[in-house]
């Protein structure tokens, strides 16, 4: 049905009773529960996802927005898997990576101002003097459904596939840092990769973010090797790379070389201006905000997704629709899974899955009904253990467009 239900109309624009009778011709039944459509949102059966490919290491089915630098997302369907596969894990890159890598000679330096003293590391020396943890964590990119905001908001144009969760292997963070030693003054660390910028020019780099010591130190912050027990991607940052749950992905730093340890907030590149910043308190759709007003994201908002069906199914009266999916959160885990198909008018509860370990993803599950023939939207909205719930329609706009955490939504029509 995905295909037929490809239209002109535009996503962006309020729905009038017109249009919506206009889609129901369209696709031949009745929008059940129309009525209860809330204004803005437009029915999801209107959408449609592009397919292209491949890229090097990555499935043919990986979505591919731009080539220099490369970035990818994964279509919800493929991302039905607990851990996702290393072929289907979303690609967000600022710079070029590096063309010749041979781990045996690949170093990582910890230093700064806040480090007691200057330590370098090769991989083996990380696996052999640290003790080795693999857990499970869901990496997400700050921008991930940014093309869902009005007015547009510039960057990759991010549908809902730059998220996974894999499992990581390699050594805690903390560990490493309290071996070099951190002064009491620390207050963030920064990161520098192998990739060069997309100029050319060496003296520049393309990323250097950071987080906070305090999340440097927790249990879950890793640098780390391994992704699902084999090599990570090269897109994804082989050899090394640093994996931490809960925050922008960006700060996750992929070919890792140099940690420095700082006592004041990193100023690395990707740090300042607007990027992965937020307005510091609301503002209106469309408003210019300045760099002094921006906030960095330091914790990435509760979310869902729909994994099975794949949006646009079909089934028949009386035939009940298995419902499965993720849910995720910078909180300690997501309590409560909920799902709707009267747009949002009612809700029932799923089922859901504990996590093996802090950020690893969700998985829910419940078999939906529908009363009678027609178009239906089921949604899906997760409340953390913080109490933070899924907004029904797009969060607070911002710039940049990120931090959607809008209920994701998929198309069914039942026959």
């Amino acid at each position: 049905m995905e295909e037929n239900l490809e239209t002109g109309f535009n996503r962006r624009r309020f729905i009038s009773k017109t249009a919506l009778a206009s889609f129901a011709t369209l696709i031949g039944t009745d929008i059940v529960f129309g009525h209860h459509l809330p204004k803005g949102i437009v029915p999801v059966g209107i959408t449609h996802y592009d397919q292209n490919g491949p890229l090097d290491g990555k499935s043919p089915y990986i979505t591919i927005l731009n080539d220099r630098p490369v970035n990818a997302e994964t279509l919800p369907h493929l991302l039905n898997d607990d851990l996702t596969p290393n072929d289907l894990f979303f690609v967000r890159n600022n710079g070029i990576p590096p063309f010749s890598i041979d781990p045996s000679t690949w170093t990582l330096t910890i230093e700064g101002v806040s480090a007691s003293s200057k330590k370098s590391y090769t991989i083996a020396d990380l696996k052999s003097k640290f003790a080795n943890h693999t857990l499970n964590i869901t990496l997400e990119c700050g921008g991930n459904g940014r093309k869902e905001f009005n007015p547009p908001a510039k960057g990759n144009q991010w549908s809902t596939g730059a998220v996974g969760c894999a499992a990581w292997t390699g050594v805690k963070l903390k560990d490493v840092l309290n071996d070099v030693g951190v002064k009491n003054d620390a207050v963030y660390i920064g990161y520098y990769g192998a990739d060069t910028h997309l100029s050319g020019d060496p003296n520049k780099n393309s990323i250097s973010r950071g987080v906070p010591i305090a999340k440097a130190m927790e249990e879950e912050s890793m640098i780390a090797w391994a992704m699902n027990g084999k090599d990570i991607p090269v897109l994804n940052g082989h050899p090394l790379r640093l994996v931490f749950g809960g925050t922008p992905a960006s700060c996750s730093g992929k070919w890792l070389e140099k940690i420095v340890i700082r006592n004041e907030v990193h100023d690395g590149a990707k740090m300042g201006g607007q990027s992965y910043r937020v307005p510091c308190d609301a503002v209106a759709p469309g408003t210019k905000v300045d760099d002094a007003d921006m906030c960095i994201i330091e914790k990435m908002p509760v979310k869902s997704l729909i994994t099975s069906p794949k949006t646009g199914a079909t089934i028949k009266t009386n035939q009940s629709l298995p419902l499965k999916g993720h849910a995720w959160t910078s909180s300690s885990k997501v309590n409560k899974m909920e799902y709707s198909i009267d747009f949002g008018k009612h809700w029932k509860e799923c089922d859901i899955t504990e996590p093996e370990n802090r950020f690893h993803w969700q998985q829910f599950g419940a078999d939906v009904s529908f009363p009678k023939k027609g178009y239906y939207e089921v949604w899906a909205k997760a409340t953390d253990s913080d109490g933070n719930t899924q907004p029904i329609i797009l969060p607070g706009w911002n710039p940049k467009g990120y931090l959607n955490n809008a209920c994701h939504r998929i198309a069914v029509k039942v026959v």
